[in-house]
């Protein structure tokens, strides 16, 4: 068997360990639909909700934005139409751009925390995201505490 079904088989059935098994054995993670459109594997995933296998395709380099994320073969479009919440977080972790008045199903709190991860793992860097809304934290290095004026940590 190619190693494209053998991929394709291993997402439908949810089974991790034979995703890890076809992609190592050099299965393509980014194979086309019958239509020519990219993204097979990981739209297959989220609309099926194998969270850890979006991960793992994302991890692999899967691409989880398209131009436009509501075309109907893309990996977002795909997890909200099966309504799987958990597939819908890890896109945004690894830096899924959701266009504006899209309801994820997700709670402001979830929703926060899953770009939390992106930012913080550098998902939306690495994905091409702006990160205009996110904080800008200023570290402080102190070499020494012996008379260190302990107001310079409020400032």
């Amino acid at each position: 068997m190619s190693q494209a079904v053998d991929l394709i088989k291993a997402i439908r059935t949810g089974l991790l360990s034979e995703v890890v098994a076809a992609l190592d054995g050099g299965a393509q993670v980014e194979l086309h639909d019958g239509q020519g459109d990219p993204g097979l594997p990981l739209a297959m995933a989220c609309f099926m909700g194998h969270a850890e296998i979006v991960r793992e395709l994302a991890i692999r380099g899967a691409k989880v934005n398209f131009a436009n994320n509501m075309e109907p073969t893309s990996p977002l479009s795909m997890a909200l139409r099966s309504g799987k919440t958990e597939a819908i977080k890890v896109l945004i972790e690894f830096g899924a751009e959701i266009p504006a008045g899209v309801k994820t199903g997700l709670t402001d709190q979830e929703l926060m925390l899953a770009r939390w991860k992106a930012q913080h793992f550098g998902a939306s860097q690495a994905a091409g995201t702006a990160s205009s809304e996110l904080p800008v934290i200023e570290e402080i290095q102190m070499v020494g505490c012996y008379g260190t004026d302990t107001g310079v940590l409020e400032a």
